[in-house]
């Protein structure tokens, strides 16, 4: 049996572990042990397990267990602190998680066609084309390819054939279908950089490999400047990018499945989450990951999904019980960590819920966490710039917006991003800052929380324009009728004094539009 996952082929009839075209040195217990997760990949295994299988029942330290794991895991790229490939259960037993394609067929220089396509989005990365003039730009170009590589493999949820395997394409004429066939991938990103004088343009574009079609194009011109630098920043953009159209594609695929399953439930209810945080699509999401959960309760993105909608209804001040809301928030998104440890967005929200709970220090510590582990989170930027701002440190906030931007100029979640500005604006009573960042938002999704609404009447009123703040407080309203000046009074995420002062002037204006005391 051969076994394919990453950039690694596992021969069990050779006994032979390969990177790439590269023979890794291993163990012969270790090659077992390796053989026997990958083949028990579907379950937990526990300790006995392990020593009945590898050690035929003798007696075996922890210690000496432990080492053979560690072993194991150095040999594939992995490590105890990452658990990317092999993860450890407290208490249960450890587990391959990797996605594996498996074939019985011969060793061969080549992917064996037939793969089964995962049951998560799935894609390959070709080698960019070098359409400059100057062949020796080449380097550049196939270090975007991998920078854009690495990124998309570090997103959760997402399968992606390691460079290795794609570089062997590079130069050749094989039709994408072909390609998807033969590494049993959903999907095919192509492109091609041209450099010309002291500028760089990129194209891109997506296409679906089981019909051929194009699903998202995109180009990027960009000026010159450390070239290095710009394979970070390029592939960090198009990962936060191609994320959010491959959740959205999985969402349109999952919506035509007769019989969808876990996963297609979960990249339905993510799809609702990208169209905004108003309390329509917030509900419907949560529906789609609680039938995700109810289908396969071990889904960990359909719990990571839950908490993100208690999360944002508990950070929106929306009525109801918001103290509720975001201790249910933290609740799932410990046990979540307590099983993935490093799940960056899972340490993202938890540091999001400790900010709207008067542990800003401490959500802002989460979210960097997060950044350590997944550097293109940007909206853990924004939210870093928010805590600030609770911690009476609104000057700073929007330097992390701008941050979180630059990371990710387009991406799904930017209104909210603008309201974190527009906030940190109010706090600083630059009323008219605030009023523009607020515009913003709204202008780039309709589908906003109420208190946004609530908070540009406060900016508008307190700049005399009476009527537009009074319409504003209609519209939130409409999105919220039981919202109230006590409302907004009581839901207050800070005790800093200056925050507190910040926020009465606030209040006052609110007051001042029209929004009922309560």
């Amino acid at each position: 049996m051969r076994y394919f996952f990453e950039d690694f082929s596992f021969d069990t009839a050779r006994r032979e572990l390969r990177r790439g075209t590269d023979v890794v040195a291993i163990a012969p217990k270790v090659f077992d042990l390796l053989d026997y997760l990958i083949g028990n990949r579907e379950r937990v295994v526990s300790k006995d397990d392990l020593i009945k299988a590898i050690w035929q029942g003798r007696v075996v330290s922890d210690v000496a267990l432990t080492t053979r794991l560690n072993a194991a895991r150095k040999a594939i790229g992995d490590s105890g602190d990452e658990q990317r490939l092999i993860r450890t259960f407290p208490r249960k037993g450890v587990r391959f998680i990797g996605t594996v394609h498996e074939t019985s067929g011969p060793a061969g220089g080549s992917p064996q066609p037939g793969f089964a396509i995962p049951d998560k989005p799935s894609l390959v990365v070709l080698p960019f084309t070098n359409l400059s003039p100057d062949p020796e730009q080449e380097y550049f170009v196939d270090g975007v390819t991998e920078s854009l590589t690495t990124d998309l493999s570090r997103m959760v949820g997402i399968f992606v054939i390691g460079r290795n395997t794609a570089f062997t394409y590079k130069g050749k004429h094989v039709g994408l279908q072909q390609i998807g066939r033969e590494l049993g991938v959903r999907y095919v990103l192509e492109g091609s950089v041209q450099r010309s004088g002291s500028r760089m343009r990129i194209n891109v574009q997506l296409i679906d490999a089981e019909s051929g079609n194009h699903l998202w194009a995109e180009r990027f011109d960009k000026t010159l400047a450390d070239l290095f630098d710009m394979q970070d920043e390029i592939g960090a953009r198009l990962a936060n990018q191609l994320g959010t159209e491959l959740v959205t594609a999985e969402a349109r695929r999952a919506a035509r499945a007769p019989h969808p399953d876990s996963m297609d439930l979960y990249f339905q209810g993510m799809a609702n989450v990208h169209r905004g945080s108003d309390p329509a699509n917030l509900s419907q999401a949560r529906n789609y990951f609680e039938q995700a959960l109810g289908l396969d309760s071990g889904n960990v993105e359909a719990m990571v999904g839950v908490a993100f909608v208690d999360a944002i209804r508990g950070t929106s001040m929306q009525t109801g019980d918001r103290t509720a809301r975001l201790l249910a928030a933290e609740q799932s998104l410990t046990k979540v960590l307590a099983y993935v440890p490093n799940h960056a967005l899972a340490h993202c929200l938890l540091g999001v819920v400790q900010i709207f709970t008067k542990r800003a220090a401490q959500g802002i510590a989460a979210c960097e966490r997060a950044l350590a582990l997944d550097r293109n989170l940007a909206s853990a930027y924004a939210w870093i710039g928010l805590g600030k701002c609770y911690l009476g440190r609104a000057e700073e906030t929007e330097a992390h917006v701008i941050e979180a931007f630059r990371l990710s100029p387009r991406d799904n979640r930017a209104f909210s991003w603008m309201n974190t500005a527009g906030v940190a604006q109010s706090y600083l009573a630059a009323d008219e800052a605030a009023a523009c960042w607020f515009k913003r938002s709204i202008e780039t999704n309709r589908n906003v929380a109420a208190f946004v609404h609530f908070y540009l009447a406060a900016a508008l009123a307190h700049l005399e324009r009476i009527e537009e703040a009074q319409a504003s407080v209609q519209a939130g309203l409409a999105l919220d009728p039981d919202f109230t000046l006590s409302h907004f009074l009581a839901s207050a995420p800070t005790d800093n004094p200056t925050c507190l002062a910040q926020r009465a002037r606030i209040a006052e204006g609110m007051r001042k539009a029209g929004l009922p005391n309560g």
